[in-house]
């Protein structure tokens, strides 16, 4: 893998900037500590202790509201933990959810060691090999601006290569039951 440039706080920044009524799901670490950096909303559901679920969970999302878009920010390691979701996702073909994964080849949020991505496992071709219609791969900054507008418009699967660098972490609101009925009341849902 050449090395990544592209700094993960910034990149996220650009992909939620005017998120409207986008409904986010981010992964376990650093994609929610980037995403609520860019801005906490009651529309945006972190997840703070599943490892390897935030892909179904944003299935599961797209299929309640299926006249939203919904967008999955996760890392390459939660990714590859959960690597079966690609195959379902694609079986289901929900037209409304798109994942973007941002890829530095490091499980980070445990010591930032290699993942199987520095060692040649290309989650965009793994996502094509499931089903998916539409995959990227996107190194460089120019390629953002293109990649948030398809996000909006298409189901998509995308691998954002970023540099590997710790940020300092921004922690959003923690307490699962808050976070549960936050989102619930922005949905219109009750809270009770």
């Amino acid at each position: 893998m050449p090395e990544p440039l592209l700094e993960r706080r910034a990149v996220v920044a650009a992909l939620l900037r005017d998120p409207g009524d986008l409904l986010v799901v981010t992964g376990l670490g650093s994609t929610t500590y980037d995403a609520g950096a860019a801005g906490d909303r009651p529309l945006t559901f972190y997840l703070w202790g599943a490892m390897g679920a935030a892909a179904m969970i944003g299935l599961g999302l797209a299929f309640a509201r299926p006249a939203r878009r919904v967008l999955v920010l996760t890392g390459d390691g939660e990714m590859l933990m959960g690597l079966g979701a690609l195959a379902t996702i694609a079986a289901a073909a929900p037209r409304n959810l798109s994942v973007v994964v941002l890829d530095n080849g490091r499980y980070g949020e445990t010591g930032a060691q290699q993942s199987h991505t520095a060692l040649g496992t290309d989650l965009a071709a793994a996502a094509a090999a499931c089903g998916w219609r539409a995959t990227a791969t996107i190194a460089a900054l120019a390629e953002l601006e293109p990649l948030r507008r398809r996000l909006r418009a298409e189901p998509l699967f995308a691998v954002v290569r970023i540099a590997a660098t710790e940020a300092e972490r921004f922690l959003p609101p923690r307490d699962g039951a808050f976070l549960q009925h936050r989102f619930r009341a922005a949905l219109g849902l009750s809270v009770g």
